[in-house]
């Protein structure tokens, strides 16, 4: 559990949303939680990989394994 106090403004625009979609405001700053943890974790994880160094990959390789190279 967790209990968080947010300004005034913030907590009227949370309102504001779950009222207009039919949503808790407990969805709403859920879902924003888990996008910013997950922005900061891969942050952290490209972080860590430059510090341990090692050699670049060009992009062009990157594409081709994942499937998204471009037709030329």
């Amino acid at each position: 559990m967790l209990a968080l106090r947010l300004p005034p403004e913030i907590e009227d625009r949370l309102g504001d949303l779950a009222k207009r979609t039919g949503r808790s405001k407990s969805f709403y700053a859920r879902e924003a939680i888990l996008t910013y943890l997950e922005d900061m974790e891969d942050a952290y994880l490209a972080l860590s990989a430059l510090e341990e160094g090692g050699a670049p990959i060009p992009l062009e390789d990157v594409m081709k394994e994942f499937g998204l190279a471009r037709e030329k």
